[in-house]
């Protein structure tokens, strides 16, 4: 996916401070994500430790896969405050990227996590200007204009701006940081 990409889908809404042991909780980074039937078996544990009553807001008890056990239904992601703190877990990003997650928004990130997202290239990771995990339900169906940091939700007529991506945003279309580096020539590969 690159920063000039349309992306359509389901919202999946949590608050604030999903951490990254609720994200992919730790038994189950034995997995070896260079290893692809493993790298799917982190999208079918996705989220899993998020509390019931915090998965899919605004009513809670959504579960986050429904008709497929390794990829959500969902491919944005909105949240609150401080998405992903808690630890420098690089496999927070890879576990929502396999789970079929394109996009997270949020109030802000937990540094590392946003970082991590960028770095390997797994996902956007968008901050909004307003707290959209406030006024966007799971299951709304939403448009997200990435290069115009633009989110359109289809199912209410809202939309809003989104925090541009900025110099990350060279890093996201080359694939991540590596792969970037060698483009620009940082690597003398």
């Amino acid at each position: 996916m690159t920063t000039s990409s349309v992306v359509s889908g389901k919202a999946y809404v949590l608050g604030d401070n999903i951490d990254t042991d609720q994200i992919i909780p730790a038994r189950y980074l034995t997995f070896n994500p260079a290893i692809p039937e493993e790298y799917r078996q982190f999208g079918k544990f996705a989220l899993s430790s998020v509390p019931a009553d915090r998965s899919g807001l605004p009513k809670g008890h959504v579960p986050f896969h429904t008709s497929d056990e390794y990829l959500s239904d969902y491919k944005i992601i909105i949240a609150g405050k401080n998405f992903g703190c808690g630890s420098s877990r690089e496999h927070a990003p890879i576990a929502l990227d396999a789970a079929g997650i394109k996009i997270v928004v949020a109030q802000f990130f937990a540094r590392i996590f946003f970082r991590n997202a960028v770095n390997g290239g797994y996902l956007i990771p968008f901050e909004c200007q307003e707290r959209l995990c406030d006024v966007v339900c799971t299951g709304d169906e939403l448009r997200i204009e990435v290069a115009a940091a633009s989110l359109h939700n289809l199912t209410t007529g809202d939309q809003f701006t989104l925090k541009p991506l900025g110099d990350v945003a060279q890093i996201l279309d080359a694939g991540g940081l590596f792969a970037h580096a060698k483009k620009v020539g940082m690597l003398g590969v």
